[in-house]
């Protein structure tokens, strides 16, 4: 492959994936029910063992 096809290729379609991948991961930690588990994740350092 062709350097400047790999690039138009990077600058296209691949920062393309990674918005749609942000965007899903921002999606996902805020979906319902999450709230419990990021509470239950905080506490976790604080636990007695």
């Amino acid at each position: 492959m062709d350097y400047n096809l790999m690039r138009e290729f990077a600058d296209s379609w691949v920062l393309v994936a990674m918005a749609l991948f942000f965007v899903g991961a921002i999606a996902f930690a805020l979906r319902p029910g999450s709230g419990k588990l990021a509470d239950e994740a905080a506490r976790v350092p604080l636990q007695d063992e």
